[in-house]
């Protein structure tokens, strides 16, 4: 191995380069360039595999290589492409490779397989007539127009093809070996861009990875610490897709991976930041087994606490991820909440959903929140304090309806809190299928878009959150783009007496239904947005 010791300084800014392919597949192979584990299986088809090496012949850019030149210890493939990879010991830094494992998997195979399968994705090769790849079906020898890949990677079997050529009695022999020549010196020559990282922390190297890399598939912590824990009985990501997948009996099977690693680490003894997480490296598998069962133990209490207690339906609906996290830790280390400190917790998830607390979580924030949790649990604190205020009222009127958008999803979860139910009909509406306006395009709007715009209101404001209300389809199907005077007054019919409650489920105060039935927009939204502030602060207990 070409690395240098322990002591010796790396540089931390990015360094260009280029090197010949070939070289680049050699240190792979002879374990100078290391593939950390988080790699994902070689899941290339035929077509694109020989669509690569025609690129190379070709001289066609495939992209360049990112490695990152680090002291830090992660587990490593020890087979790329069929083949073994050398793996002594190393001497840190090493060169992981984080980017082109695909694309060098390919050279690798191509030029270097010596296997016994016929139909391997490697049993590759060239037509020096047609100067194209191809899969052959044999292992038996190959005519002379046709000169497996394998023979470029090694000189005296390359000569070898071709003196059999020489050899031979044809009339285009002199066209063969000219393309042969072609080909064996493309692959000699064929530079690519290598661009080496420094000895970066694994927070850091991420978001580089994310603008650098060809693929558009995101390098998370998660993936780096799974090559920094990985062993034979235990692989961080399947524990963690585990986890979710028996979150997904109650609709929970969404969350984010980061999160439960967040989760994991506190389970450990660490905490919620980058630096509590690395911490996971010096646990064995057992402790990390553990970590994992704890952990999805104290989720499944923060999955029934959610859909009960506050009545989210699923993942998708969660104002904030890191809500979770915390969340989490409070039932890992209070198992069996009383009554007062249910109250608490419920508190708690209104006043950080509210005030977008979640919004900006840093890293002073995960410790505060951390010890805060453990105080809580231990009884030193009868609540889970956090530094956040009732937002005014404005916010609902500035605020768009956007799938993605927390108070879009507060306001949908105080909506199902208060058990809607539809105001053309009074049957209750069904939560979880009328939540799903927060992921598909079904927005309902109590004064309806088309109406609005022939009035002259912008889609903006037509789209604010305090003209958002729960609505069954085919109620919002008879809705259609009628004024509210006139669909209004069928409202006011089918409930009579009952008509104050229908409102109060849909956050629709006596005032601001008056409003609506004037048609006056301006003043419904300015009703219904201090309407709701007011319900979001007796929630929050403010």
């Amino acid at each position: 191995m070409t690395t240098s010791g322990p002591t010796a300084p790396v540089p931390k800014d990015p360094q260009p380069a280029v090197e010949r392919i070939d070289t680049l597949a050699r240190r792979i192979l002879v374990g100078d360039i290391l593939l950390p584990k988080f790699q994902r299986d070689f899941i290339w088809e035929r077509g694109q595999v020989l669509d690569l090496l025609d690129s190379v012949v070709k001289n066609y850019p495939i992209g360049s290589v990112l490695l990152w030149q680090s002291r830090q210890e992660l587990r490593s493939e020890n087979n790329i492409a069929g083949l073994e990879v050398s793996l002594p010991k190393p001497d840190y830094p090493v060169n992981y490779l984080l980017d082109g494992q695909q694309r060098l998997s390919v050279i690798c195979g191509a030029l270097h397989w010596r296997g016994n399968d016929s139909d391997s994705l490697w049993n590759i090769a060239f037509d020096l007539k047609k100067r194209v790849f191809q899969y052959v079906k044999t292992l038996e020898e190959l005519p002379p127009h046709l000169i497996r890949t394998n023979r470029l990677s090694d000189a005296s079997s390359f000569y070898k093809h071709i003196s059999a050529i020489e050899a031979l009695d044809l009339p285009d022999k002199d066209v063969l070996k000219r393309n042969a020549d072609l080909l064996f010196n493309r692959f000699k020559d064929y530079f690519i861009a290598v661009v080496t990282l420094g000895d970066m922390s694994i927070d850091d190297v991420a978001p580089i990875f994310e603008r650098i890399n060809s693929t558009g598939t995101p390098l998370t912590i998660v993936d780096l610490m799974r090559a920094a824990t990985w062993s034979s009985d235990f692989d961080l990501i399947d524990s963690i897709d585990e986890i979710r997948e028996a979150l997904g009996e109650k609709g929970f099977g969404g969350v984010d991976r980061k999160v439960i690693l967040r989760n994991m680490s506190a389970a450990a003894g660490g905490g919620f930041s980058a630096d509590g997480i690395e911490d996971l490296r010096k646990y064995d598998s057992k402790a990390l087994k553990q970590a994992a069962k704890v952990t999805e133990e104290s989720f499944r209490r923060s999955v029934d606490f959610l859909s009960t207690q506050i009545r989210i339906p699923n993942d998708s609906i969660i104002p904030y991820a890191n809500q979770l996290v915390v969340l989490t830790e409070v039932f890992r280390r209070l198992p069996t909440p009383t009554a007062v400190q249910y109250r608490e917790i419920s508190l708690w998830f209104w006043r950080t959903s509210i005030s977008g607390y979640f919004s900006g979580w840093n890293t002073g924030m995960m410790k505060t929140d951390l010890l805060a949790t453990a105080k809580f649990a231990n009884g030193e604190s009868a609540s889970l304090d956090v530094d956040a205020g009732l937002p005014n009222p404005d916010i609902w009127q500035a605020r768009q309806h956007r799938a993605n958008g927390a108070h879009a999803k507060s306001l949908g979860i105080m909506l199902s809190y208060l058990d809607p139910v539809d105001i053309l009909t009074g049957n209750k509406i069904d939560v979880s299928k009328s939540l799903s306006w927060l992921n598909s395009k079904e927005y309902h709007h109590f004064f309806p878009r088309d109406y609005l715009k022939n009035q002259g209101v912008t889609a903006k404001e037509a789209n604010c959150l305090a003209n958002i209300m729960l609505l069954t389809s085919s109620s919002n199907k008879i809705i259609s783009n009628r004024a509210p005077s006139d669909y209004l007054r069928a409202v006011q019919k089918a409930a009579g007496a009952n008509l104050d409650s229908w409102l109060e489920t849909n956050l629709i105060s006596k005032e601001a239904f008056e409003a609506a039935l004037q048609n006056d927009f301006n003043s419904f939204i300015s009703i219904r947005s201090k309407d709701i502030n007011q319900v979001a602060a007796q929630l929050a207990g403010w």
